[in-house]
């Protein structure tokens, strides 16, 4: 293939103006800028997997070199990408920025997110980007050595390629190169979508917990595991699913009315990170941090609350409460829920968040899950704050709105969801008095010791105005039933450093680890009127439960049967209270299994058909 007449040849390959090349010299040619664009591709997935474990050990990153095919299949997608590139510009440096940019905004993604959240980039993260940039606003970013030379290489790479890869291929060329990156895209994508692919990827575990799915993601790179989490953005029944047969086993429920007397009045509170940390051992406390919870624990039913979720992710938990369902999208439709079956019952549906409507784009998605109205900074709490509110203005407010709404003909539900507690949270100085005022703990350094008593001193001031809450609803005539939780553990500094150095198990592969890691606490208080009319104490200890399945177990405490769903549900919420994403159960008796047998897979699977099909068949 004969060069153009005036190329802007490299080093390797000068000539005389209008001179020609030798056929030799013309395939040597080609064959130095091909290898030279997959080098710097490998060079690029190189830099990208340094970033990708976070601030996990660096063995991690050696393992993708170690499992071969984890570094292929990161680097397909930045070489493909530079391909189409090279076709679609014709520029060598073009191409190479087309593969390394979004390369290098996934990985510093990851990384920054991984640090603050303990939580890697998704594709569905790319639904949200407005309110992402929001958040990552609250972080301090920094640059440590893995940034800058992950950077500085990318850096280099350009500039080499900019000075001795400058040849532009002839159209026809460029048109059988893309054609070429495209048919491979096409063939390659049901591949990379696949679970088969996926699960023979799952070998770099050797410092990571396969029961973590932050750290599963992490064991496989960054660029292939974003891609393959489209499943998740975009998802398809389990294997076996059959719609007819789901629509059948539905078939044979009726949704129930609540009985006329039984309608008590719901009101729900979900905590920002809210944990009982009184049981971790590691902690010095300097007084009896959470007094106030447990004296409210004295007086109602509560229990363990397993979560999918770590330091991030609020709407996992609160949806799953509020659709029965554990797989959650970020809805663009209305989607079946406990709220829309209680409207059908007569209540009317109702909350406040005191943050941004914006935020997990609720604005819409609540009303997508039934709720008729619904209070945020920007139609409500501005007023207090100029913006987001805590908990000295959202409980006082909830409160005021709760005792006003209980005064209509309608039973009430309300759901809402406090700020206060969102990490992060402060080491450089105590928000909340004196750090000795919560901790003792002398061996964690001062951004440690700080970052613990800030959460604390949150933790202690929830309780206080929970309690408030709780005295109001007392005296009430109106039967009222509060249950409270919390969405999941907090943020304890940057890649769990203060749960490290408090030498708390995270490791979710034992019993312990898993509770650490996953589990916050519910509570169900009712006050005397609403234990007259539903004949029950609410006291004592319940079962561990799945998110998805809280709400259906009020029901059960509640004496009602609840929607068609509900009633199909309940067996398998009896026999596994909890179904975990990383595939663990609780059973019946209240036994962990990591890896649970066949019969427990079964009825996994068996709820899983079940919500899939909840989740695409509106029916209110």
């Amino acid at each position: 293939m004969p060069l153009k007449k005036k190329p802007a040849g490299c080093f390797l390959f000068r000539r005389e103006a209008g001179a020609e090349l030798s056929p030799a010299r013309v395939r040597a040619f080609w064959l130095w800028n091909a290898l030279t664009l997959f080098a710097a591709a490998c060079g690029v997935t190189a830099v990208m997997l340094l970033l990708a474990p976070g601030g996990y050990r660096l063995a991690v990153f050696i393992g993708y070199f170690r499992h071969p095919l984890i570094f292929i299949l990161n680097l397909l997608p930045v070489l493909l990408l530079m391909l189409l590139g090279w076709a679609a510009s014709g520029r060598p440096w073009a191409a190479y920025l087309c593969g390394a940019v979004p390369a290098m905004a996934l990985a510093l993604g990851n990384y920054y997110k991984l640090a603050f959240r303990n939580d890697p980039v998704l594709f569905a993260d790319l639904l949200i980007l407005g309110e992402a940039g929001e958040m990552a606003g609250q972080y301090s970013l920094f640059i440590d050595w893995k940034i800058a030379l992950a950077l500085g290489c990318c850096l280099a790479g350009l500039i080499f390629i900019a000075f001795t890869v400058r040849v532009k291929p002839r159209g026809r060329t460029r048109a059988l190169m893309a054609a070429a990156a495209l048919a491979v895209i096409v063939l390659g994508a049901r591949a990379y979508l696949g679970e088969g692919l996926y699960n023979a990827s799952a070998v770099n575990l050797e410092y990571l917990n396969q029961w973590s799915a932050t750290q599963q993601h992490i064991s496989r790179g960054n660029m292939y595991p974003f891609l393959y989490s489209i499943n998740e953005a975009f998802p398809s029944p389990d294997e076996g699913y059959d719609e007819d047969e789901t629509a059948a086993l539905l078939a044979q429920y009726t949704d129930a009315d609540i009985p006329e007397g039984e309608r008590v009045n719901i009101v729900g509170v979900m905590l920002e990170a809210f944990a009982d940390f009184s049981d971790i051992n590691g902690i010095e406390f300097a007084q009896d941090v959470y007094g106030v919870y447990h004296s409210l624990e004295a007086e109602s039913y509560t229990g363990n609350l397993v979560t999918n979720i770590f330091a991030g992710g609020t709407v996992n938990t609160e949806r799953a409460f509020l659709t029965g369902l554990a797989e959650q999208n970020n809805w663009r439709k209305a989607v079946n829920s406990y709220v829309w079956y209680l409207r059908s019952q007569g209540y009317e549906a109702w909350g406040d968040h005191p943050c941004y409507e914006w935020f997990y784009n609720r604005q819409n998605v609540n009303a997508y899950l039934g709720f008729e109205s619904y209070r945020f900074v920007e139609n409500y709490y501005d007023q207090f704050n100029d913006g987001v509110s805590m908990d000295d203005v959202f409980f006082p407010e909830l409160t005021a709105e709760i005792l006003e709404r209980l005064g209509s003909d309608s039973p009430q539900f309300s759901f809402s969801v406090s700020y206060q507690g969102h990490g992060p949270y402060s080491g450089e100085e105590c928000e909340w008095g004196e750090t000795d005022d919560y901790i003792v703990n002398r061996g964690l350094d001062e951004e440690s010791r700080n970052i613990l008593a800030n959460y604390l001193g949150s933790v202690m001031d929830t309780q206080e105005r929970l309690a408030r809450l709780v005295d109001e609803l007392r005296e009430c005539d109106e039967p009222v039933v509060l249950i409270v939780f919390g969405d999941h553990k907090p943020w304890l500094g940057n890649g769990n450093s203060v749960y490290e150095a408090l030498g708390v198990n995270l490791d979710a592969g034992t019993e312990e680890g898993f509770y650490n890691y996953w589990s916050t606490r519910y509570l169900i208080w009712a006050n005397d009127a609403a234990r007259e009319a539903l004949g029950f104490s609410f006291s004592g200890e319940g079962p561990d439960l799945s998110p998805c399945f809280l709400m259906g177990h009020l029901f059960d405490l509640l004496g009602w049967d609840g929607d068609a769903y509900n009633q199909a549900a309940a067996p398998i919420r009896a026999a596994l209270p909890v179904i975990h994403d990383s595939g663990a159960v609780v059973t019946a008796d209240g036994a962990l299994e990591l890896s649970p047998g066949e019969a427990e897979r079964e009825l996994a699977r068996e709820f899983r058909y079940l919500e899939y099909y909840r989740s695409r068949n509106f029916a209110y």
